[in-house]
């Protein structure tokens, strides 16, 4: 495609919610439009920043600089979250999030000035993560065109966007939240509430944290966006994408993820990755079941050692990536005893790994993941089924859409408690059953889907072209 459509270069600014899943994509997105001519700004919290850098130590000032050096013209600065660097996060999570709404965008408007008044070309574009409750408010200040980024399915979009439905018809914010069938939001034919995002579910009853804060603000404050930006494939939302395309404008333009040679020069990642490549080498084609629970989400010491234990019971080759502080900072080894003990020869506990690396090697069949929306369409590129464990937030609705909806992958567990003996049969049932093959199949049919978006002709390239028209106009 050609580098612009008037003569004058167009500058975005790109901000990412301080999070690595909402970091990822809009790398990729920054690339994506550098790579067409734009000039874009990225801005990173200092903290982000920091963790990045640390695990990434080659560019320590600039994570684009060898993006740079390929000719793009991606600039980079940060800016604080409220919180000194070495404040735990993860330990004082709903702290952090009242930063986030409060006092981030003190820091962001200052920044985003200073930008508009200094710099050459001009900047005329922010593009800010939906979750960010300030978007119209410096947009509108500074005259800058207004795109909201959401790094989500649209299915979680749309339910957001309708969150009025769900309070008249008392599936959520209601002193016992209706538990029956939903079948009354635009765009999606039924659900179920355990399928709801997590902050909606049946059984929350306080709505007035920060989370929920943010939430109601943010999605009132979408509605003024000029466009908006979403991860996903036309194709396999076309319904919800067409309903949420009558009240704004929406463009699909994913997958946005590294699988071009640009997109691997930007870290990324907030934690040293280990190199599985080796240890993957020596296993058969399809054998080894990759596990991880992301970046963000935490869970129990006991969910932990009872995957553990089924795992054992499973007898599969596996890699299980366990974060420092996925049960809390203060836990840092949450496994049974002797669990790594007993897995030598057949099972890898990492606290990190390239996930693209790994779900691309041929001796992994199978993927056991929280159903971050980021690792669906990693597995979905490299027809990998999945085995389902959603912990928090989207994830619960992104099931829904694996399991039910594009059918490649199955649940962990049907019951709230997760058993030993459930884990290990749905282990071999992904594995080594016939259910598993039918799931690859699946699987192979929805990544034809997302290749094709890119192609000349494919949705998400349509529109990002026209996208791309809107805002150059």
């Amino acid at each position: 495609m050609s580098q612009n459509h008037t003569n004058k270069k167009s500058h975005a600014i790109i901000i990412p919610y301080p999070l690595q899943g909402h970091v990822i994509p809009s790398v990729h997105l920054a690339t994506k439009l550098a790579s067409i001519g734009f000039t874009i700004t990225f801005i990173n919290t200092n903290f982000i920043h920091h963790e990045i850098t640390k695990a990434n130590p080659t560019n320590q000032t600039d994570i684009f600089a060898e993006a740079r050096d390929s000719g793009l013209d991606i600039r980079y600065a940060t800016v604080s979250d409220g919180f000194p660097v070495g404040f735990d996060r993860s330990l004082n999570h709903d702290q952090f999030m009242e930063g986030v709404l409060h006092v981030l965008s003190a820091h962001v408007d200052e920044l985003v000035g200073n930008l508009v008044n200094s710099s050459e070309p001009k900047v005329s574009i922010i593009i800010s993560d939906t979750f960010f409750v300030w978007n119209s408010m410096i947009a509108k200040k500074y005259k800058l065109i207004n795109v909201s980024f959401w790094t989500e399915p649209a299915l979680v979009l749309n339910i957001y966007y309708h969150l009025d439905l769900l309070r008249s018809h008392g599936h959520f914010g209601s002193k016992e939240n209706r538990k029956d069938t939903i079948d009354y939001i635009p765009g999606v034919e039924t659900m179920q509430p355990k399928d709801l995002m997590s902050y909606l579910q049946p059984t929350i009853q306080d709505t007035s944290t920060v989370v929920h804060r943010i939430i109601f603000k943010a999605f009132e404050d979408i509605k003024h966006a000029d466009y908006i930006l979403i991860n996903t494939v036309q194709e396999l939302e076309k319904n919800t994408i067409l309903t949420l395309n009558k009240n704004q404008p929406i463009f699909a333009i994913g997958p946005l993820f590294p699988i071009g040679p640009i997109d691997n020069k930007v870290a990324t990642s907030m934690w040293v990755e280990s190199d599985c490549t080796k240890w993957l080498d020596d296993k058969d084609i399809g054998c080894v079941l990759y596990i991880s629970f992301g970046s963000y989400a935490h869970t129990s010491k006991d969910i932990l050692q009872a995957i553990a234990h089924g795992l054992l019971a499973s007898q599969v080759h596996f890699i299980w990536v366990i974060r420092p502080d996925i049960v809390s900072s203060a836990d840092l080894d949450p496994l049974p005893d002797g669990f790594k003990e007993k897995i030598v020869g057949r099972g890898l506990v990492v606290t990190w790994c390239d996930q693209v690396k790994v779900l691309s090697h041929q001796a992994v069949g199978g993927f056991l993941t929280h159903c971050g929306w980021n690792s669906i369409l990693e597995s979905i590129w490299w027809s990998i089924p999945l085995l389902c464990f959603p912990l928090l937030t989207d994830q619960f609705t992104n099931r829904k859409l694996v399991v039910d909806d594009l059918k490649i992958g199955i649940n962990l567990c049907d019951d709230e408690v997760v058993s030993e003996a459930e884990v290990a049969k749905n282990i071999l049932r992904l594995m080594k059953g016939s259910m598993g093959e039918e799931l690859r199949g699946g699987i192979r049919r929805v990544k034809n889907v997302l290749e094709s978006a890119w192609e000349k002709d494919g949705s998400s390239q349509r529109n990002f072209d026209e996208f791309v028209r809107s805002v150059q106009l």
